[in-house]
């Protein structure tokens, strides 16, 4: 015992000697990594990055001045608990080995060609900014918004804040039957106490009150067994406060049969809609219903063919549909015309019928028909060092937990490049160090995470007063003048 201690004491110089030298080594290969786009997926990326490389310094940049992304201007407002996230993401953001470049456009204020001369390898994670278009005649016309749109004017998305939707109509049409559809409607048809105590914005709130919306259509051109909402989007509408669900008994007659054989998260949502279609409602429920002054229904099998304007040629009036029949089964049903056309009444319509990423930059490939940049586990093709991960990889589909899968397999592949050599370490790079001087040349002034963290405390001060959780500042300038920039 006490030869083994005198041993450890004459080796243990030694030991920290050869330790201390091996750090000297490795300090120069500390891979310099860059993340664009601070949503989920470039958190996630990051996250992933910082946790499996001890020496990995990784920064993120971001068009706004503030962080997350679609967790911060996609989940609708009275889904608090789908934003935790953000504290694992704030916890990312404050490892030394992590900084937040806000403020900062990719593409205008810096290329991504500079970026990859600053770093050893770029991760271009910079989600959706755009949606799918309807394609029909008349999209166009006043009162034809993308549901991308109406949740960025809700959510506080800058971009979006001078929306002025009209809601001074009695019907309002969603094209669309996922969970952004059914978020959409809940937000038009919520009593406005359960609205006021979310972090939803105060100039829509305003708008909101004000709203003449009573009945919400949500169209699909499939039928019941291809909804693309969840359950539990499902059953907050079902169970809306001063709401009543319009669900033809038609559309679910037989259905239980068909459903033996599909997965369970979409039996168990076909047996929801089917039970609220076609059995008596409790006595409690039926009561509810009878006394609702607004209502939602779901129409199945119909696909928009034109907007309807008004007589001035510039408002919408309604939609022109047409009728459809499915061929084939399960998720691979196609929608095919009858020759049938309906019209339907309204003053709002909403198209629910995706995102869409943008390229980034001319230099970077892009597939515009797919809406994605060409790559093979996040590797972009042609490209070595320049990786992507969540919606610009693989389309925007999914929930939160599918882009951080995602985000992990890309970073994993980052990881390996390093491992195998494929990056090459041996020349330094020098990170936001020449990225400071390339935006200072053109007198951009990043906006930092303890930045982030002054604007957040001024929007939670605010919202206190009005009891809310914030109240979201949707001016960037305003922002900026905050944190005196």
């Amino acid at each position: 015992m006490g030869s083994s201690c005198v041993c450890w004491k004459w080796r243990s110089p030694l030991r920290r000697l050869a330790g201390f030298s091996r750090l000297l080594s490795t300090a120069a290969l500390a891979p310099q990594i860059c993340v664009v786009g601070s949503g989920p997926a470039g958190f996630y990326t990051a996250q992933h990055l910082l946790k499996h490389h001890r020496l990995a310094r990784v920064d993120i940049y971001e068009k706004l001045p503030v962080p997350f992304g679609l967790v911060r201007f996609g989940v609708a407002p009275d889904h608090p608990e789908v934003k935790n996230v953000i504290n694992t993401f704030t916890q990312t953001a404050h490892s030394d080995r992590c900084s937040y470049y806000g403020n900062v456009t990719i593409g205008k204020d810096v290329t991504v060609k500079e970026l990859q001369q600053a770093y050893h390898a770029v991760v271009l994670s910079y989600g959706a900014e755009d949606n799918r278009i309807l394609g029909i005649p008349g999209e166009n016309l006043s009162g034809v918004y993308s549901a991308r749109a109406f949740v960025g004017w809700y959510n506080g998305l800058p971009e979006n804040r001078d929306l002025k939707p009209d809601l001074s109509s009695e019907t309002a049409v969603v094209l669309g039957q996922g969970n952004v559809a059914l978020d959409v409607a809940r937000v038009l048809l919520s009593p406005l106490d359960i609205l006021r105590k979310t972090d939803i914005t105060e100039g829509s709130l305003a708008a909101i009150a004000c709203s003449k919306v009573k009945r919400v259509w949500l169209v699909g051109r499939r039928g019941p067994l291809q909804v693309a909402f969840t359950i539990k989007e499902l059953r907050e509408m079902i169970n809306l406060p001063d709401t009543r669900p319009l669900l033809a008994p038609a559309d679910f007659t037989g259905l239980g049969d068909v459903i033996k054989d599909v997965p369970r998260p979409r039996k168990r949502l076909t047996e929801l809609m089917v039970k609220s279609a076609l059995e008596k409602p409790g006595e409690k429920e039926a009561g509810r219903w009878a006394s609702a002054t607004k209502e939602w229904g779901l129409k199945f099998r119909r696909s928009p063919l034109e907007v309807l304007s008004a007589a001035d040629g510039k408002q919408a009036r309604g939609i022109r549909i047409a009728v459809t029949r499915l061929e084939g089964s399960g998720e691979s049903a196609r929608a095919v015309p009858t020759g049938e056309v309906e019209e339907l009444e309204c003053g709002l319509i909403l198209s629910s019928i995706g995102y869409r990423s943008l390229p980034l930059d001319s230099a970077i490939p892009f597939d515009p028909k797919l809406g994605i940049i060409p790559n093979s586990l996040g590797r972009v093709q042609g490209e070595p060092g320049l990786y992507c991960s969540g919606w610009v990889k693989r389309g925007p589909t999914g929930v939160i937990i599918t882009t951080m899968n995602d985000s992990f397999d890309t970073a994993q592949s980052v990881l390996e490049d390093l491992q195998t050599g494929v990056l090459n370490l041996s020349s330094s790079k020098e990170g936001f160090k020449s990225v400071r001087s390339i935006l200072h040349s053109r007198g951009v002034h990043p906006v930092t995470f303890s930045d982030w963290e002054k604007i957040d405390a001024a929007e939670v001060a605010r919202g206190k007063l009005a009891g809310k959780p914030r109240e979201k500042i949707v001016d960037p300038q305003e922002m900026l003048q905050l944190i005196n920039h």
